[in-house]
């Protein structure tokens, strides 16, 4: 691949054109999915061997970012299927070939979603309260919800963990993947949310979903390990993720700049709000802010594809970096508005969907409390040591 972009501006603005709809409606994001498909972005980070683009993780993160400033619902969903492929890709850089099967099925169309999350389970990775029961085969048969399965209505493969708390060196920690022409799950219609409408991330119910063998892909002990599915899975979710929140910055930026040309002052004998010290301190604020994170997603991204070893700071940084992504996002959006008026208040405004959009941020993994415990312990040691 060159450096030119996957998504063209024409294919961008319709796939802008389509997200109000799909919000306002609360339905899965069809259209953008298919055009995403046929431009080839969900085989971006597939090597080219596999029948990918051979993308860069860097290179991935600003597409997406470019995906979420158009569409945040559709970048947040479409995410989960990256973060898989990413994983593979990670881990298939390092040596491990564990997940080459996820670059193979994905390069020839397969489509992977994420059921990791639960409720209640604030464990995330490292716990978990779906119950993993192995068949004398060595594969096994999944019984559990999960939340927040994106890309509900259009996933093929799908990829969940367990606790095996029956075999002789229980307790494990299972993760493996299911095929969704071989049942055993319910999707329940569940996603009426407040923002990310379109992402469809229906909860999940497994009864009795079965990986085969071959399709388990890692047995660990419960708590926190640095075994390289995790670091592939934490690294490739928060930047991906990160991504995705920085291009709602973006945007919101953009409509601020627009709206404060456009918005006039009776005031100020009818000129435009872009010459109110006030809007232009607030513009200049979120656009200080915003400019701060494409250097660092850039350089942690071109770590993780230039296998760079930051040894034990490694969760640290990405837990960081994605609390600044999704936090700045938040604050310029919230500028956005305020340089905007009580026009972004309204259902129909853009900037208004933006404002709800960007509140998924901070509910998503590593949150405000994790990620400084994990920093804290990177630096400071564990509480007791």
């Amino acid at each position: 691949m060159t450096d030119a972009t996957i998504l063209g501006e024409e294919l961008l603005e319709r796939i802008r054109s389509r997200a109000a709809d799909y919000d306002r409606r609360n339905v899965f994001f069809t259209e953008d999915f298919e055009e995403l498909r046929d431009a080839g972005y969900l085989r971006m980070l597939v090597p080219r061997r596999f029948g990918g683009l051979g993308l860069s993780l860097q290179r991935a993160m600003r597409e997406q970012r470019r995906l979420a400033a158009a569409a945040p619902a559709t970048a947040l969903s479409v995410n989960m299927h990256l973060i898989w492929t990413g994983v593979a890709k990670t881990m298939l850089d390092r040596g491990d070939d564990t997940l080459e099967f996820v670059l193979r099925e994905a390069g020839a169309g397969e489509v992977f979603a994420f059921a990791l999350s639960e409720a209640g389970n604030d464990l995330v990775l490292f716990g978990s309260k779906t119950d993993a029961r192995p068949d004398d085969d060595g594969s096994y048969r999944f019984y559990g919800t999960k939340i927040f399965t994106s890309l509900s209505p259009a996933w093929t493969r799908l990829g969940t963990m367990g606790l095996d708390s029956s075999s002789p060196d229980a307790p494990k920690i299972v993760y493996g993947f299911v095929r969704r022409e071989d049942g055993g799950f319910e999707v329940k219609d569940d996603w009426d949310t407040l923002g990310m409408r379109a992402s469809q991330s229906q909860s999940t119910v497994l009864d009795g979903a079965h990986a085969p063998a071959d399709r388990v892909v890692r047995r660990l002990d419960p708590g926190p390990n640095a075994d390289l599915l995790i670091f592939g899975i934490f690294a490739n979710f928060e930047l991906l993720l990160s991504a995705v929140y920085a291009g709602i910055g973006d945007r919101a930026l953009e409509l601020a700049v627009e709206a404060a040309h456009r918005r006039t002052s009776m005031k100020n004998g009818g000129a435009s709000y872009a010459q109110d010290p006030d809007i232009r301190w607030r513009v200049a604020s979120a656009a200080i802010a915003q400019d701060a994170l494409a250097p660092q997603l850039d350089s942690l991204a071109a770590d993780v594809d230039g296998l760079v070893d930051h040894g034990a700071l490694w969760f640290a940084k990405l837990a960081g970096v994605k609390i600044r992504a999704t936090e700045t996002a938040k604050s310029v959006v919230d500028e956005a508005v305020r340089v905007s008026g009580g026009g972004s208040y309204f259902s129909r405004s853009e900037l208004g969907r933006l404002y709800r959009d960007v509140l998924a941020g901070i509910f998503h993994p590593s949150d405000a409390e994790s990620a400084h415990s994990t920093v804290a312990n990177a630096w400071l040691g564990p509480v007791g040591d």
